[in-house]
Parts: structure tokens; sequence; C-alpha cells
């Protein structure tokens, strides 16, 4: 946590509430990222998103300032996504005269909607949607946001070596679902591959397109 972040949780810890608009504004693309690739729905992120925000308000005075404020964000929206998941169910709240909202409100676009209809990350939408949460929530934190095993773990509430585990699962399982997936895909013009037989190793660089696509989103 930077010294100017660090000033604007204190801040906001003591109910300074534009300081904690600052955090809103400076967490609100990645928390929506990440709420984004857990959920695959667009207004239910940004609903869960707004969320997120809201508990970390109210749970201010519960943050530990130890720990990165991130990594307590982003535990908080995991959680919470999970429970979405779960339940599948949206929950509406509105609250006058609260930070979250009017930073999360207007006319501006919200964070990464422009690329969000892009064929690659779609298709990558597709298939995370597919894994199982517990599985979604690591591999999303490692190669979107960039976190380390044991920011993971603080996250998770697991050890490291779990956290390993789980990444280890998903993308296995993320490998077997994009190899069905192009199984199942109709033939392009041109294309030399037939339905009998196993795909050619000509179809390994759509699977590095695929890797690369997936570390770089």
């Amino acid at each position: 946590m930077n010294q100017e972040e660090q000033l604007w949780v204190e801040a906001a810890r003591r109910g300074d509430k534009q300081a904690f608009s600052c955090l809103v504004e400076a967490y609100q693309r990645p928390v929506f990222n990440l709420t984004y690739r857990m959920l695959g729905n667009v207004e239910e992120a940004e609903d869960a998103a707004q969320e997120t925000f809201l508990r970390a308000y109210a749970r201010l005075g519960q943050f530990d300032p130890e720990l990165k404020f991130s990594t307590w964000l982003f535990s908080i929206a995991n959680h919470h996504c999970i429970d979405r998941l779960r339940r599948r169910r949206a929950t509406y709240i509105s609250i006058d005269d609260n930070p979250v909202l009017q930073n999360m409100s207007g006319d501006e676009p919200r964070p990464d909607h422009q690329a969000l209809d892009q064929e690659r990350r779609i298709e990558v939408q597709m298939l995370i949607n597919q894994l199982d949460p517990d599985y979604r929530t690591p591999l999303i934190l490692r190669y979107w946001e960039e976190m380390s095993y044991e920011e993971i773990a603080e996250t998770m509430d697991m050890t490291v070596a779990a956290v390993k585990s789980r990444l280890f699962r998903a993308r296995q399982q993320l490998a077997v679902l994009y190899q069905n997936h192009e199984a199942a895909a109709p033939p392009t013009s041109g294309s030399r591959r037939t339905t009998a037989g196993p795909a050619k190793s000509g179809d390994d660089s759509k699977r590095l397109m695929f890797r690369l696509a997936l570390a770089s989103l």
C-alpha cells in the first residue's frame, strides 16, 4: 500500500467520505473486472462491485492496517461473488449520501465495457463461467489481477499450497473446456479439419493464442 493510499485509508476510517471516494476511484476498475470475471454478466458485476464497496465502507473499522487494502477489498468481492453464484439472485441496495454510490453512478463509461464485446474476451469468459467458483477465483486473481500466491492465499483464507493446487486444477479444467469447445465448433470455410480423427498439431497455435489471450486480458 503506497503512502497516499495509506493516508486515504486512515482518513476513511476516521469517517472522511472524500477519502473513501478516492479509494473507490482507485479500485473500481479492478474490482469490477474481478466481479465480471466471476459472474460473467455486466449488470450483475456492476451491482456486485457496488456491493463490495458498500460492505468495505461499512466494515472499515474492522480493517487491519497491517494488511494491504487491495487484498482485503478483493476478499470482500470474492466472497460476495461466490455467494451470488451459489444463490444466483441479485441484491439491490440504495443508500443516500454515500460516497460509493456517488462514484459508481454517473454518465462515465463503465470500466472495461468497450472491450467486453470483443470475441476473444467473450470466448474466454464463456469458458471461465463453466468453472466451479472455487477455481475461478484463484485463476482470476493470478492472471488478471497479477496477485502473488501469498496474496491470493490471504484473499481466499487458505494456504499457499492450496492456492497452487487449485490453480493447477483450474488450468486443467480450462484446457479440457477449451478442447471440448473447439471440438464442438463448426469448421470454418477452407479448413482442412474433418469430424473424424483427433485435431492435428496445427491446432497448437490456436491453443497458444488462447493462452496468450488468457494471460493478457
